[in-house]
């Protein structure tokens, strides 16, 4: 698993629209969320803010990368190739998704340590942790689910449209007008849980153990797009 992970992280830095696309792109509104944050703040509160960098980075950066990377992959019979050696379709997986899922996380901490250190750090460090483990779960699911059905790199463009930019907008949504008003379905949709979740975190005062409650449908989120992986992702045979 770690050659394969080593390997793909080698193509990635050596791939600049990979580059570009997956790991600086999501940094810029990001970044301009941080610089704004009191705007932001006074709209929604700085647990928006937070919540808004976890799923930019997991929708913009994880989750088309992970499309984009398995299509690629794919279509260059590389998924083939490695099919033909010792190794599982679970070490295969998870050494092609190790590289993008680090490099996702560490784009998370850093911005938040950055969004602690203009405004103040988190009121509950493990919760937002919860937070952030649940919602790369749930992006890689997707991600997995989605390269089911993408042919190419350039198709992943038209593929993985939906699924980011309707986490982004429900990321949105949940964090300026909250829950208190279609509470279940805004914590159904894709983000809406998480979103709620990293709020409680950062900001406080909800109990915790309501806020773990909301764990289940970002959980749920990955245990479909599992399922759907497991018949859509079109593995090449082995030989």
């Amino acid at each position: 698993m770690l050659a394969i992970a080593l390997s793909e992280l080698i193509q990635i830095f050596r791939n600049r629209s990979v580059l570009l696309a997956g790991f600086l792109i999501p940094v810029v509104p990001c970044a301009f969320f941080v610089y704004r944050h009191e705007v932001f703040e006074d709209l929604a509160g700085l647990g928006y803010i937070a919540a808004v960098v976890v799923c930019t980075v997991g929708a913009f950066g994880l989750y088309t990368t992970t499309v984009t990377t398995l299509a690629s992959r794919r279509q260059a019979l590389f998924l083939k190739r490695l099919r033909s050696t010792p190794a599982g379709d679970a070490t295969i997986l998870l050494g092609l998704m190790l590289p993008v899922t680090v490099l996702a996380l560490l784009q998370v901490t850093a911005i938040l340590v950055v969004l602690s250190a203009v405004t103040g750090g988190p009121a509950q460090v493990p919760l937002l942790v919860a937070a952030i483990v649940a919602t790369v779960a749930m992006m890689l699911g997707l991600g997995l689910a989605t390269a089911g059905l993408t042919n190419s790199p350039e198709h992943a463009q038209v593929t993985t449209l939906p699924v980011s930019i309707g986490t982004i907008a429900v990321a949105t949504w949940v964090g300026i007008t909250g829950t208190e008003e279609l509470t279940l379905l805004k914590r159904l949709l894709p983000g809406g849980a998480a979103t709620e979740l990293v709020v409680d975190a950062w900001e406080g005062g909800a109990a915790v153990t309501d806020s773990l409650v909301l764990l289940a449908p970002t959980l749920a989120w990955v245990v479909v797009a599992a399922a759907l992986a497991s018949r859509l992702f079109r593995w090449e045979p082995r030989r």
